[in-house]
């Protein structure tokens, strides 16, 4: 049993609020569910019944894909709010 790490690779700002490149990351537990922080100046935790949710909230159509491991060296929004 591990933890899974992951992060959100925003390619389209949907919203115009998150911006684009890496905006979360989180962990898959051995439990399944998903654990997603945002990379934001006002940080947020989310628990998420599974990875499968974080991609149908968060995914807004293959705008943003959900990619396994850890993220780049340098993280974060390339513009927008969050």
């Amino acid at each position: 049993m591990e933890i899974k790490p992951f992060y959100l690779l925003r390619h389209k700002d949907i919203s115009g609020v998150s911006g684009v490149g890496v905006v979360g990351m989180g962990a898959i537990y051995p439990s399944g569910r998903a654990i997603f922080e945002w990379c934001s100046y006002q940080k947020s935790l989310i628990q998420f019944e599974n990875i499968e949710h974080v991609i149908e909230v968060h995914g807004h159509d293959g705008a943003t894909e959900v990619i396994m491991g850890h993220p780049p060296k340098k993280r974060g929004p390339k513009k927008g709010k969050i």
